[in-house]
């Protein structure tokens, strides 16, 4: 306990949790967010680490931090800080700035797939090969219901929902993959409400759909946990939202080749970032291939409570 009150009093480290406590941020993000020196930024974590209001995830060579939701002390005397801490001119400032780094990592990210749109699919087979989890995949959307598919890349799913669906929307935030996405659907004979947006903030109303389906999209976004409260916002009471992503792995060379953010992900981390969005979980799948096949992880889960954002 010590410590932990040792640790809050320092403007600097309450900055730095200022900041980590919107999502996952790593040392080199945290230098360029605050205009500070790697070795001063590093100092400071160690000593939030110490205290147990930190923790480390590594994700192949590179350590993210995040705010240790199990330290129970942290969680009910921060709110109460974060208040008062509202005040001071370098919340907004920091604030400003977390939020031009975002908007510089999404813009890199979209230019990645606007280049990329044409020859995506092979790119894919080519540097990320997985098992095939896509019948299993289908099988959990009932028919004749309102589906979204998000992140549709060049529309291969969309195209096999199109014949199961009462009606279904595809968003994506690249419109060189929604242009994939109409070759696709019309050289088939099929057509979909197709819509550009961001995953963020989706171009649908509260409440407006039965199902939403993401498949092999959330490591490639900044804030997954973000997205899926806006997932719970659009889904009916009792809707389900249904993701397919790869399980955490350690090959690097992904965020450069595939525009990767994360390496994958844990079970225990996607199932309690849902939860914490209102959903209940009614099941998780594990998908081993072949050698050199990345590892698929298949979850449903409802929207069974409303939640304060």
């Amino acid at each position: 306990m010590v410590l932990l009150f040792k640790a809050l009093g320092d403007p600097l480290r309450l900055r730095l949790l200022n900041l980590l406590c919107r999502g996952e941020l790593t040392v080199q993000d945290l230098t360029v967010i605050l205009g500070l020196g790697q070795s001063k930024i590093s100092h400071h974590l160690k000593i939030l680490c110490a205290a147990g209001i930190l923790a480390v995830k590594p994700q192949g060579t590179w350590n993210y931090y995040r705010v240790m939701e199990e330290n129970l002390l942290f969680r009910t005397i921060w709110p109460e800080i974060r208040t008062r801490f509202e005040a001071w001119p370098e919340q907004g400032a920091d604030l400003l700035a977390l939020g031009a780094f975002r908007e510089q990592r999404r813009r890199q990210n979209l230019e990645f797939f606007e280049t990329h749109a044409r020859n995506w699919d092979d790119l894919a087979e080519a540097i990320l090969p997985t098992p095939d989890y896509l019948p299993f995949l289908l099988n959990q959307i009932p028919p004749d219901l309102d589906v979204a598919e998000l992140g549709v890349g060049t529309g291969g799913l969309l195209l096999e929902l199109t014949t199961r669906c009462r009606r279904l929307v595809g968003i994506d935030h690249s419109s060189a993959m929604l242009t994939e996405t109409r070759r696709r659907l019309a050289a088939a004979g099929q057509e979909s409400d197709l819509r550009l947006g961001e995953l963020t903030h989706l171009p649908l109303a509260d409440s407006e759909l039965d199902t939403v389906l993401m498949n092999m999209v959330l490591h490639h976004l900044q804030h997954p946990a973000g997205v899926m409260h806006e997932v719970h916002r659009v889904l009916k009471p009792g809707g389900a939202i249904i993701i397919a992503d790869l399980h955490r792995h350690q090959h690097d060379a992904v965020r450069s080749t595939m525009a990767d953010v994360w390496l994958g992900f844990e079970e225990q981390e996607l199932t309690t970032w849902l939860m914490e969005a209102g959903f209940t979980v009614d099941r998780v799948e594990k998908f081993h291939g072949r050698p050199g096949d990345y590892t698929v992880l298949v979850i449903v889960a409802r929207a069974t409570r409303q939640i304060s954002l």
